[in-house]
Protein backbone atom coordinates (compact mmCIF):
# COMPACT_ATOMS: atom_id res chain seq x y z
CA UNK A 1 0.00 0.00 0.00
CA UNK A 2 2.55 2.37 0.83
CA UNK A 3 4.20 1.57 -2.60
CA UNK A 4 1.16 3.07 -4.39
CA UNK A 5 1.15 6.33 -2.12
CA UNK A 6 4.57 6.63 -3.18
CA UNK A 7 4.42 6.03 -6.77
CA UNK A 8 2.02 9.09 -7.08
CA UNK A 9 4.55 11.69 -5.64
CA UNK A 10 7.26 13.22 -8.38
CA UNK A 11 10.16 15.28 -7.57
CA UNK A 12 8.13 18.20 -8.24
CA UNK A 13 5.73 17.10 -5.15
CA UNK A 14 9.36 15.35 -2.94
CA UNK A 15 10.52 19.49 -3.45
CA UNK A 16 7.29 21.32 -2.75
CA UNK A 17 6.67 19.52 0.34
CA UNK A 18 10.81 19.88 1.71
CA UNK A 19 10.34 23.90 1.11
CA UNK A 20 7.59 24.23 3.57
CA UNK A 21 9.16 22.12 6.27
CA UNK A 22 12.07 24.00 5.62
CA UNK A 23 10.19 26.99 5.90
CA UNK A 24 7.79 26.18 8.60
CA UNK A 25 10.50 24.63 11.17
CA UNK A 26 13.59 26.36 9.74
CA UNK A 27 17.10 24.80 9.07
CA UNK A 28 18.26 24.45 12.76
CA UNK A 29 15.35 22.81 13.68
CA UNK A 30 15.26 19.89 11.16
CA UNK A 31 18.11 18.13 12.83
CA UNK A 32 16.20 17.81 15.39
CA UNK A 33 12.96 17.10 14.10
CA UNK A 34 14.87 14.31 12.01
CA UNK A 35 16.50 12.82 14.91
CA UNK A 36 13.28 12.59 16.53
CA UNK A 37 11.86 10.97 14.32
CA UNK A 38 14.55 8.50 13.84
CA UNK A 39 14.23 7.47 17.73
CA UNK A 40 10.10 7.43 16.99
CA UNK A 41 11.13 5.03 13.94
CA UNK A 42 12.97 3.02 16.33
CA UNK A 43 11.26 2.85 19.23
CA UNK A 44 8.46 1.46 17.12
CA UNK A 45 10.80 -1.66 15.52
CA UNK A 46 12.03 -2.20 18.68
CA UNK A 47 8.15 -2.86 20.21
CA UNK A 48 7.22 -4.96 16.98
CA UNK A 49 10.33 -6.92 17.25
CA UNK A 50 9.33 -7.70 21.10
CA UNK A 51 6.04 -8.80 19.86
CA UNK A 52 6.71 -10.91 17.46
CA UNK A 53 9.41 -12.49 20.15
CA UNK A 54 6.36 -12.89 22.14
CA UNK A 55 4.07 -14.65 20.17
CA UNK A 56 6.66 -17.05 18.81
CA UNK A 57 7.97 -18.01 21.93
CA UNK A 58 4.06 -18.73 23.27
CA UNK A 59 3.57 -20.48 20.09
CA UNK A 60 6.45 -23.10 21.16
CA UNK A 61 4.70 -23.35 24.67
CA UNK A 62 2.06 -24.97 23.35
Amino acid sequence: MTSLFIRGIGMQEILLIALVVLLFFGGRKIPELMKGIGKGVRSFKEGINGIEKDISSSNENK
